[in-house]
């Protein structure tokens, strides 16, 4: 049978794409681009599915879901926006939304789960509050998109999450996004570094332990499991957790019981694990490190947290983001010059957003006119201890190519072909000046055939005798 979908869109070629891959499924679309004629649409006829963008000519389409649900209670809604934060994410979900999609997306996904929201049963509005200000996520990037979609799929539940990311990244910033955006946000959120405390130490640190059960316990103290009862307990650099300390941790993970060390009771948990790490666990897994059936037991849900050279377009408001803060904490107040926003965009930030967030401290409390210019930072990253400054030498790979990118000009349908003889022309002098203009070995050291060097040698007009000698 076919299906009713009605779309809310008041961008005509967004609309007519999405119409024409609506249909393609069997489905019978209408389209209309505003609230006053969503509602005079759903009044009139039954649909499967509705998915709406939100600015509309006429009001905010998550804002006005409860009309919606009062004239269709049951009908699934898909929400579009090209406001790319996790705020609205969250409001999507804490509005009853079936699925959240930021712009752009991908379209088969998109219509996949207008399949899927068709045969599903959505009922009335949550009774959750609307998410608090001052969120601790920045970043509208497509990969964040991604982050922000897997947090809102998690709020309304206690399954086990395990971040994975670059050490600052912000997993911990994830974790508590989770929490307080969550059903146990009225609970405690308790964290703990695993790789901060003895291994001597953790199992007491984490279940508590009696009086008198080891060399300085001169009293009972309880662990963070039951410090997070009723709430969050998040375990950081899950990797480097000592094997009898992963032993237990997944017995009490099965159990949902605790029991103190020198202890004889168990004691029953009531927590939300959400645990992270830097490190990759496969490996560890194959070499013994890490209890295969405990990695199982916490990567019910993983969320990927990407490293900010994945961002692209986030470094700017993340560095206004952090010099507002700064400002609040009372250092002096300033603006980033057009200039200056780009050259940080250019770095590579390998300690990702603490890094950023670190530097931009720095040139709030050193800079001395209001708005910073690129000067100011380009001095700034030099004295940097083991500057990885504005030079491309020193650069990631790809930050040199978008640096060099965004400062050339092509005729259009020569950008493939000119940007290939940009990169091959070094690449084949590094290797013929690696072997002494031996045209053989620098095809095997390229991993080329040498009848193909010598053909890119003769288009880049490369001349090989000028490497017999080394400099």
């Amino acid at each position: 049978m076919g299906r009713r979908a009605l779309l809310v869109e008041d961008d005509a070629s967004i609309a007519m794409v999405i119409m024409a891959a609506l249909e393609e499924e069997a489905f019978t679309v209408d389209r209309c681009d505003s609230i006053a004629c969503r509602d005079r649409k759903l009044s009139e006829n039954e649909y499967d599915v509705m998915l709406t963008d939100v600015l509309l000519t006429d009001g905010d389409g998550i804002a006005t879901l409860g009309d919606v649900q009062d004239i269709c209670p049951d009908m699934p809604v898909i929400i579009l926006s090209a406001q790319n934060t996790l705020d609205t994410a969250v409001r999507a979900t804490d509005n009853g939304a079936f699925e959240y999609f930021p712009k752009p997306f991908d379209l088969d996904d998109l219509v996949r789960a207008a399949c899927q929201a068709a045969d599903a049963t959505v009922g009335g509005a949550t009774t959750e509050p609307a998410a608090p200000d001052g969120l601790p996520l920045i970043g509208r990037s497509q990969a964040m998109q991604n982050v922000y979609r897997m947090i809102t799929r998690v709020l309304r539940n206690d399954l086990t999450v395990l971040i994975l990311g670059e050490s600052g990244t912000g997993k911990e910033l994830v974790a508590e996004a989770i929490h307080q955006l969550g059903s146990r946000k009225d609970g405690p959120f308790v964290a703990v570094n695993t790789a901060a405390i003895p291994r001597e130490l953790i199992e007491a640190e984490l279940f508590g332990h009696e009086k008198g059960a080891f060399t300085g316990a001169v009293s009972r103290n309880i662990g963070k499991f039951e410090q997070a009862q009723g709430g969050t307990l998040f375990l950081d650099e899950i990797g480097d957790m000592p094997p009898e300390a992963q032993t237990r941790l997944l017995r009490a993970l099965q159990s949902g019981r605790i029991r103190r060390v020198g202890g004889r009771d168990e004691t029953a948990i009531d927590v939300r694990i959400i645990a992270a790490t830097n490190r990759d666990l496969a490996p560890m897994i194959a070499d013994g490190s890490f209890r295969e059936d405990l990695y199982y037991r916490l990567n019910v849900v993983p969320i990927h947290l990407p490293p900010l050279r994945e961002r692209e377009g986030d470094v700017t408001p993340l560095a206004v983001h952090f010099l507002q803060c700064a400002s609040a904490e009372g250092l002096p107040a300033h603006s980033l010059s057009k200039e200056a926003a780009n050259l940080l965009a250019t770095q590579p930030w390998r300690g990702n957003v603490r890094e950023l967030r670190n530097f931009i401290y720095r040139i709030a409390l050193l800079a001395r006119e209001e708005e910073i210019d690129a000067e100011t930072v380009r001095q700034l990253l030099s004295n940097r201890p083991n500057a990885e400054t504005a030079a491309p030498g020193n650069q990631d790979f790809s930050h040199v190519v978008k640096s060099w990118l965004s400062r050339c000009d092509f005729t259009p349908g020569t950008l493939y072909h000119t940007a290939l003889a940009e990169f091959e022309k070094p690449l084949f002098e590094h290797a013929l000046r690696e072997t002494a203009g031996n045209q053989l070995r620098a095809a095997q050291l390229l991993g080329i055939n040498r009848n193909t060097l010598r053909k890119r040698l003769d288009d880049l007009n490369i001349d090989p005798e000028r490497f017999t000698q080394r400099n």
